[in-house]
């Protein structure tokens, strides 16, 4: 038996006439009764957690999502579990969820890029989809994924490449996990291992006891000044998560402010814009990877700016704020 749960999204919208844009309208149940296939490919049960918009999900929905995530999968009687979500956050939610979790069960985030009142609405097949990978012995310890066009990505890699397309989520880099086939559920390769770590007091099923959300994300551009990372640090920010250019680099102008912020305890890591490959020390020019290394940022792998920042708000819970331990850990993680 799987469980799904709603949370919100595309999904479930449709076209408001009066203003001839989306808006959620769909209860779980109604989404449900669109797939009348969904008995037949295993037994279910569901439960409405939400109907948010993508945008409106916060770190701390996320932490409440996989709690009550957690909680399905520790039945005896679950196999796996199906989350619908909107696709503009849905890497956040997938990534963050795969970090929590500790679960060896499927866990499947699905949306859609169409409402209910769209010719080419996706949400059923997707769902149907997303059933099958739940329900699928051979899904088991690959940890979160997303399944969407019967595709099938791991959290860590998952990208919107597109604002509207049905196919608008891919894995620049490595390619899919797998896809669904004519109903067959296909693996070609397995994700990255997950953290092993995992607080003694943490509810059961999940590996942190708390997040700490006070993580900035702060993005580098050309002809930028300090001011943006000393105003996330004078803000309260313990974190702050850099996107920085190409294979790792800065304008010069903010490495003091990058050094100042290390030295007052704040955690601060460095991803790249670019959509694959991993930031390093290879250029060591004024802002360059080397002297963001050596002032004591973490160089982040091939992590997204958004990832570094969520992972930075599991380590820091894990840590009780303490920086150079979820460093540690971060480097660990790579």
């Amino acid at each position: 038996m799987i469980g799904i749960l709603f949370t919100g999204g595309t999904i479930s919208m449709r076209i408001d006439p009066a203003t001839g844009s989306a808006v959620p309208a769909l209860s779980a149940e109604d989404i449900v009764a669109q797939v009348p296939e969904l008995p037949r490919i295993a037994d279910f049960e569901i439960e409405e957690f939400g109907r948010l918009p993508g945008p409106h999900v916060t770190p701390e929905h996320m932490w409440r999502m996989a709690r009550r995530a957690a909680a399905w999968l520790e039945r005896p009687d679950v196999d796996g579990l199906v989350v619908t979500h909107g696709t503009d956050t849905i890497e956040e939610t997938a990534f963050m969820l795969d970090l929590l979790m500790t679960t060896d069960k499927p866990v499947v985030l699905v949306g859609a890029m169409r409402t209910v009142s769209d010719p080419s609405w996706d949400g059923p097949g997707n769902l149907i989809a997303a059933a099958r990978v739940a329900a699928a012995p051979v899904a088991r310890g690959c940890g979160v994924v997303v399944v969407m066009d019967e595709h099938i990505f791991p959290a860590r890699e998952v990208c919107k490449m597109h604002t509207e397309s049905s196919g608008s989520f891919a894995t620049p880099e490595f390619g899919p996990l797998g896809m669904v086939d004519g109903g067959e559920v296909v693996f070609r390769r397995w994700p990255m291992p997950r953290p092993k770590w995992q607080s003694q007091d943490a509810e059961p099923g999940i590996r942190v006891r708390r997040l700490e959300t006070r993580v900035d994300l702060v993005q580098a551009f050309t002809g930028m000044t300090d001011r943006p990372l000393r105003h996330a640090i004078a803000d309260g920010a313990v974190g702050v998560a850099l996107v920085a250019f190409g294979r790792g680099n800065v304008p010069p102008s903010i490495v003091p402010a990058v050094r100042d912020a290390v030295a007052a305890g704040v955690l601060v890591t460095v991803s790249s814009r670019s959509l694959a490959g991993r930031v390093s020390a290879r250029y060591g020019y004024d802002g360059g990877g080397r002297q963001l290394r050596d002032a004591g940022a973490v160089l982040s792998g091939d992590l997204s700016g958004a990832q570094a920042r969520l992972l930075q708000m599991v380590t820091l819970g894990y840590t009780a704020g303490d920086a150079n331990d979820a460093a540690a850990l971060i480097h660990a993680f790579q």
